[in-house]
Formats: structure tokens, sequence, C-alpha cells
């Protein structure tokens, strides 16, 4: 994520407001039973629940390899058989209510109060919001989603007959569908609770505040908690998993570019020295550590890009822009139907996973999100989060994607025999394009700065919400996190053996399938608490 604003120096969360400032009756500090272990500000129990879970899993992985294996793709094929509906029924009513909420009265509600204003400027806003949605899942699946769909690699949208015009027009859509407004709707509910809530009410800025208007202040107690702990399994199976996918193509595209040897011991290499990476940038702080790495990654993005365009069939690219967003649109109630569906496999191998991996994801960029937003009204909010990285999506994977395709129609490369790794694709793409050595080399510098700033800005989450929504917590503390990113990283692709993407879809689904409930819940809480903007409630002072 980047971090390039105009007013402040630095990427932070709001401090706490003291509990008579809030407008809700809650005794805050009678809920902080916050203690010092070994230099770690822990908010007991949910750090130390927390992190004993991770560590147990972490070491039964180590240890057992294959019954973790087996445990874990069963748990992936029980919740695929059982909740596939379940992940579907959630983002669409998620977005249903984001859509209600923007249109309804309640879209006036200015967040932070009636007289506050925004803390960044519209470009700076846009640009933030933007670059929450690049990160290493759009470098990964950038080409090679689209050709996986084409090319029915593993199986096709709606059974479409492969290297058809079907099939391309439905590589597209369902590409733009997992990228676009549907799931930006599970960050915009989480992103829009912490705001309302934090800047509004006056509570803490963590996942249990959410929850005041049904629970009181019982949030700070073990139903709050629970709320905390299934935020911080989530995220940290989210981040973990972009992780895994990003050391994957890493290990890939130092095979293609220099020989090396893309095993399972190049990526765990890998892991542990991008991890150190990001040790490095907390331990600098946030101005010459992530907020540095977080610029450079996005110029980066963009100069990739417009490589892409400038060499790549420009001409078709630019028409599919229109092309696509048409056709998406068209598509997108077909691909949100889960009922009678033939692509069964397809439709649990894409389309859970990403539903799955998105809720895991939603604390950590829902966080950022509110962060950034505090003087926007809520139709404002809701316009941006939902339609800005619609476009970006469009723009990103019409680029690469159309690309590819041609490649493939036009019998090109190496892409027309068929896809044997899909984190070679990125690179066997670059391979037909000029400077390929060159802008392979940027790729895969783009995924080790995307590694370094999503590991340290998701132990910046994490860590507020296992302090309680504490934001100075010691440095040793996020540390901590970090290094417990890289290890479940680890674990998950060696409990899958050379089924690793499997295994990395299996720990974001298991961990996915919690959150999501708790995601309907919020909805309903959230929808209670901005009533109280208009209608008299006791909640009010």
């Amino acid at each position: 994520m980047t971090v390039q604003d105009d007013k402040q120096d630095d990427f932070d969360l709001p401090d706490h407001v003291a509990p008579e400032e809030s407008s809700y009756d809650t005794d805050y500090e009678a809920g902080q039973d916050n203690i010092e272990v070994l230099g770690l500000d822990i908010h007991n129990p949910v750090f130390a629940i927390s992190a004993v879970t991770i560590l147990i899993f972490v070491f039964g992985t180590l240890v057992f390899p294959e019954a973790a294996s087996s445990a874990m793709n069963s748990a992936r094929s029980w919740v695929l058989g059982n909740f596939d509906w379940f992940f579907v029924s959630t983002t669409n009513l998620v977005f249903l209510f984001c859509f209600i909420v923007a249109v309804s009265p309640l879209g006036r509600i200015r967040l932070g109060g009636s007289d506050a204003r925004p803390e960044f400027s519209t470009k700076s806003w846009l640009s933030m919001l933007f670059s929450a949605g690049v990160g290493i899942g759009m470098v990964f699946y950038g080409a090679a989603e689209p050709v996986a769909y084409y090319t029915a690699w593993s199986g096709s949208p709606l059974e479409a007959e492969p290297l058809t015009s079907e099939a391309k027009q439905l590589a597209f859509s369902a590409t733009i569908f997992h990228w676009g407004i549907t799931p930006w709707a599970i960050y915009a509910v989480v992103g829009l609770a912490l705001a309302f809530f934090s800047f509004n009410k006056g509570l803490p800025l963590t996942i249990r505040s959410a929850f005041y208007p049904l629970f009181g202040e019982r949030i700070w107690g073990w139903p709050g908690h629970l709320i905390d702990l299934l935020a911080v399994v989530a995220t940290l199976f989210g981040l973990a998993t972009s992780l895994g996918l990003g050391a994957k193509q890493a290990a890939g595209g130092l095979n293609f570019l220099f020989g090396v040897d893309a095993s399972l011991n190049t990526q765990i290499i890998l892991i542990i020295g991008i991890t150190g990476l990001a040790i490095i940038s907390v331990v600098r702080g946030l101005d010459g550590g992530v907020k540095l790495l977080s610029n450079i990654n996005m110029l980066l993005a963009i100069i990739f890009l417009i490589f892409v365009v400038a060499v790549g069939p420009t001409f078709k690219i630019f028409e599919g822009f229109f092309t696509n967003a048409v056709n998406y649109i068209a598509d997108t109630p077909k691909l949100s139907n889960w009922l009678g569906r033939d692509d069964k496999d397809w439709f649990h191998g894409w389309t859970i996973f990403y539903w799955a991996w998105w809720v895991s994801w939603s604390p950590f960029v829902g966080m950022f999100i509110a962060r950034v937003s505090k003087g926007r009204t809520i139709r404002e909010f809701m316009a941006a989060v939902l339609v800005v990285p619609v476009f970006v999506a469009i723009i990103w994977f019409t680029s690469f994607g159309v690309t590819a395709l041609e490649q493939i129609d036009n019998n090109v490369g190496s892409l027309p025999q068929g896809i044997t790794d899909v984190s070679l694709v990125l690179f066997q793409m670059l391979e037909n394009l000029p400077f390929a050595q060159f802008s392979s080399l940027v790729a895969i510098v783009l995924l080790v700065v995307f590694f370094v700033t999503s590991s340290d800005s998701g132990s910046l989450v994490i860590d507020s919400i296992t302090a309680g929504g504490k934001l100075h917590a010691p440095t040793v503390q996020r540390v901590f996190w970090a290094v417990l990113q890289g290890l479940v990283a680890i674990v998950l692709l060696i409990g899958g053996g050379s089924a690793a993407l499997s295994s990395l879809q299996a720990g974001t689904i298991a961990a996915g399938l919690p959150f999501a409930l708790v995601l309907l819940v919020c909805c309903v809480s959230l929808y209670r608490g901005l009533m109280t903007e208009y209608v008299p409630s006791k909640h009010n002072k």
C-alpha cells in the first residue's frame, strides 16, 4: 500500500479518543487489560490466544506435513462442498447493503461529524485507494487469470468452450468480477464501520468497536475478544496466502531469468529473505520503511503497466477497456449465481477462493481505507471505494490479459502450448515483448517490494487489533507478527507439497469462513449505528 498524502508525514492510525469524548456511553478503559511481557504490550487474551493458535498450526505443520496437508485439503473440500452458497450470498448481500446505504439519506452522514473536513485532497485520497487495490495478487494473476479461463487450464467460467470468442469475453468478465465492485464491497463495509465508530462515536479503531450497537459493553469482554481473534486469524492467513503466491512467482521468475531452481527450498529462502527485509522496514519506522517502499512499488507498478500497454497490442488494449467494462456489467448476474452451475470445479477453485481471500484481507485493507477517509460523506466513500478500484482492475487486467491472449491467438511464444505453471504466465508473456530480461526483473522487484510492504503494513494492523486498538505498541511486537506471517506462508507451502497453490487456498478458505459471518453481523450493527445519527436513541448522549 502506498502512502502519498499531502498533509501528514507518516501513515499512522488515529489516537484513541478518551471515553468521555465518545458519543456512546461506554467504559472503554474498564475493558482494557493490557499487560507487558518481555517488552510486548499485550491485549490479554487476544494476543495470547491468536499467537498460540498460529504457533501450534506452524509447528504442527512442520512436524506432521502430510497430516497437515490432508487436514487442510479436507477442510477446503468440506467448506467448498457445504458453504459455497454462503460465501456467494454474503458477498451479494454485503454489496446490496453498501448500495442501499449509499443511495439512502444515510449517505449524507459525514465521517468524523458534520464539521469534519477531509484530511487528504481528493487526488491523494483516490491515489491511496488505487494503491490499496494493487498488490501481489494483481501482479500474480494479471496475465495468468485471463489466460487460464480462455484456455480452460483449470476449467472455464460457465462452461465456455475454450479458445472461442465466448471464452475470451468470459475470461475478462470473470477476472474483473473477481476484482470488481462485489468484492470491494467487503472492504467498504469493514472500512466504513471502522471509520464511523472511531471518528463519529469515539471508539477505538479495532474490529470489535463495530459491534457496539449489538453487544454494548460486552465488546470489551469475550464477545469482543472472539471478534478480534477471528479478524487476526483471517488477516494473517490472507496475508500469508499473498506472500506464498508472491514467493512462488518470484521463484518462477528467477528460474526463467537465471535458471535458479524454482523448488520449494527456493521459495522458502525467498520468504525468509523478504521477511528479513520486512523486519528491517519495521525497525526503520514508517517514514524510513514502509512509506518509502510503498511509493517505490506504486511508481514501479505504473511504469510496468505503461510499458505493457506501449509495447503490447496497444490499439486492442484500448479497445478492450470499453468492451470488457460493458461485458463485465452484463455477465456479473450470471457469475454471481451459485444455483444450478455446471462449472462447479472452476467456481470453487476460483470464485469461492477469491471471496474467502477478500474476506480474509478485509480487516487489513478496511482499516487502511478507514484511516484515510475521515471527513468524507458516506456517499463519497462508497462511490470511491466501489468504483475507483473497478476502473483500476479493468485497466490492469485488460492490459496484461489482452497482451497474453493475443500471443495465444497468433501462436507467439510458449503460451499457445498451454499453461505448465500459472506462476510463469507473466514471464512467458514478457518473453515476447521488447526488453524481456529487464521487464521480467522489474516484475520480480515489484513482487518483492509488495511482499515487504504488505508484511509490514499487515503487522501494523494485526498489532493494533491484538493490542486492543492501541497504535504505538513496541516495535518488537510488530516484528513478531511479521515473522509469524512469514512462518505461516512457509508452512502452507510445505504442507501443500506439490499442490502448494491448493494449500494456500485451503488456508484462506478455512480462515475466511467464520469471518464471513462476522461481516454479515457487522452490516446489521453498522446500520443500527448509522441510524443513531438521525433517530434519537439511548446510545446518544
